[in-house]
C-alpha cells in the first residue's frame, strides 16, 4: 500500500534513471543511527552532497558541541526514503536540494513549523507560507550566452523567444537534470500545462540541443557549440575562475520562468525528538558565516537578509525573477509526465 502512495508521489516517474544506495559518512547506518539516537545525536538526511558541505557540518559540529550524523543521497531518494520510513524514521532534518521536495513533505504532513523568528531571517518569498521550511540558498536560472557568437541586443527577452527561427540548433538544455525539470515545472505553476507542453514541443522543433547537466551546458558554450544554454547560475563561475577570460555571460529574462529562483532548504521532520538541537543547526546556517560558506563556496545567493551577493554576481535584489510560491514545485511527477508527452526525455 505504501508503494503505491509513492508512486503516486512527486518522485515516482522515473526512478531507474536515479542511482541506487545513498552514501553516507562512513558508519553503518541500520545499527548506528539507533545508538545515535539514544546518545541524543542529530540526525541529518542530506539532499546536499558531502564534498559541498561537509566542512560545514565539521565546524558546525564544534560551534554547536553537538553529534550530528549525516546520511548524504539525493533529494528525491530521501524524500522517498523518508516517506517510506514514516514514524519509524529516525531523522530529525531534511536538508533539500530544492523546494519540490520540501514542498512534498510539507503536503504530507512531515515536517513541524519552524519558529517565527527564525523564518523571518530570511524573505517570505523563499519560506513556506505555512512556515514548515526555510530556504538556505537561492539558485537563479538564467540564459548564459558565447559572447563571441552573440551580442548583447540579440539577445533573447524572454523564454518564448527561444523557439525563434533564428535560434535554430542554437540553444542547448538538459531535459533530464532536476534543475531543469524545476524550472519547467516552474513553467506549469505560472502559465499551465498546455502553453508549457507547446513551448517544449516547439523547442523540440526547434532542434534544441540536449546535454546531460548544466556544467556540460557551459564548457559547450564556451567552446562555441551552441550560442545559448539555460542553467543556474552558479555554474559560470566555476569556469571564469580557471579561465577569466572565458567566452561566457550570463543574461536574465524578466519575470518569466527563465528567471526563477529555487533554493535549496532545510525542514524539520515530524519524527525527531531533538526539535531545540534542530533549531538551533538551522539557524547556524542561517549565521552570516554558514551563509558567506555557501555564497564564497559555490556562488549561490545567500538568503538571510542583509547578506550581500557572491562577487561578481547580479545582486538578488535586482534580479527580475517572478513571484511563485515554491511550495508548488512539489509537482514534479506531472513535469516528468509533460516531458515524456514532449518527447523530450
Amino acid at each position: 500500500m505504501m508503494r503505491s502512495k509513492i508512486g503516486r508521489s512527486i518522485f515516482s516517474v522515473g526512478l531507474a534513471a536515479i542511482t541506487t544506495g545513498l552514501t553516507l559518512t562512513g558508519w553503518n547506518w541500520g545499527t548506528e543511527v539507533a545508538n545515535a539516537q539514544r546518545r541524543k545525536t542529530l540526525v541529518i538526511y542530506s539532499g546536499r552532497s558531502e564534498k559541498l558541505i561537509g566542512p560545514l557540518i565539521k565546524q558546525a559540529r564544534k560551534d554547536l558541541n553537538l553529534d550530528i550524523k549525516v546520511r548524504y543521497g539525493k533529494t528525491s531518494q530521501l524524500a522517498i526514503a523518508l516517506l517510506e520510513e514514516g514514524k519509524n524514521s529516525r531523522a530529525d532534518l531534511f536538508f533539500a536540494q530544492d523546494a519540490g521536495a520540501l514542498g512534498a513533505l510539507e503536503r504530507r504532513k512531515r515536517t513541524l513549523s519552524i519558529p517565527i523568528r527564525t523564518l523571518t531571517k530570511v524573505p517570505n518569498r523563499y519560506r513556506s507560507p505555512r512556515g514548515n521550511w526555510i530556504g538556505i540558498s537561492g539558485r537563479a536560472r538564467v540564459i548564459d550566452y558565447n559572447t563571441n557568437l552573440v551580442k548583447k541586443s540579440q539577445l533573447p527577452r524572454s523564454i518564448w523567444e527561444l523557439t525563434q527561427k533564428k535560434w535554430r540548433g542554437k540553444v542547448a538544455w538538459a531535459p533530464t537534470n532536476g534543475s531543469f525539470q524545476s524550472f519547467v515545472t516552474g513553467m506549469r505553476v505560472m502559465y499551465g500545462n498546455k502553453k508549457t507542453l507547446n513551448w517544449l514541443k516547439a523547442m523540440k522543433a526547434n532542434g534544441a540541443k540536449v546535454y546531460p547537466k548544466n556544467s556540460a551546458i557551459v564548457k559547450a558554450l564556451g567552446r562555441g557549440e551552441v550560442h545559448l544554454g539555460l542553467v543556474n547560475h552558479y555554474y559560470l563561475a566555476r569556469f571564469k575562475k580557471t579561465n577569466p577570460r572565458f567566452p561566457v555571460a550570463h543574461h536574465s529574462t524578466r519575470y518569466d520562468a527563465g528567471a526563477m529562483i529555487n533554493v535549496a532548504g532545510v525542514s524539520v521532520l515530524r519524527t525527531t525528538d531533538q526539535r531545540r538541537d534542530s533549531e538551533r543547526f538551522i539557524n547556524y546556517l542561517l549565521t552570516r558565516k554558514s551563509q558567506s560558506f555557501f555564497a564564497n563556496k559555490t556562488k549561490e545567493y545567500p538568503l538571510r537578509k542583509g547578506m550581500k551577493s557572491p562577487k561578481g554576481q547580479i545582486p538578488l535584489s535586482k534580479l527580475k525573477s517572478p513571484r511563485i510560491n515554491l511550495t508548488k514545485l512539489h509537482t514534479l511527477e506531472r513535469t516528468l509526465k509533460l516531458l515524456q508527452q514532449a518527447g523530450v526525455i
